[in-house]
């Protein structure tokens, strides 16, 4: 795997996990400031998919909302045949 992308997928993730524990903290303030739905799946689809699962369940945000699993998978396969095809070349 190149470095690059290496680097990408550590820095998205965590930027990732970040975004949704914000996210999960403002979700108990009344009346704060809350991270976008869609910027949340952008960053999923962007390489963010592990960083989203592990705040995905480790701080059980989002997981009742049916678009949010919805994203989360088709980001899952879709990275997961990008890294595949990567590799394997």
């Amino acid at each position: 795997m190149p470095s690059w992308l290496l680097t990408w997928l550590v820095a998205i993730n965590l930027v990732t996990f970040a975004a949704y524990a914000w996210d999960k903290s403002q979700s108990r303030r009344t009346g704060a400031r809350r991270v976008r739905e869609r910027t949340l799946w952008i960053l999923c689809l962007a390489g963010g998919v592990a960083g989203a699962w592990i705040a995905f369940f480790a701080l059980h945000h989002k997981t009742r909302h049916r678009s949010f699993w919805s994203v989360q998978i088709a980001a899952s396969v879709l990275w997961t045949v990008l890294l595949g095809v990567v590799v394997l070349r």
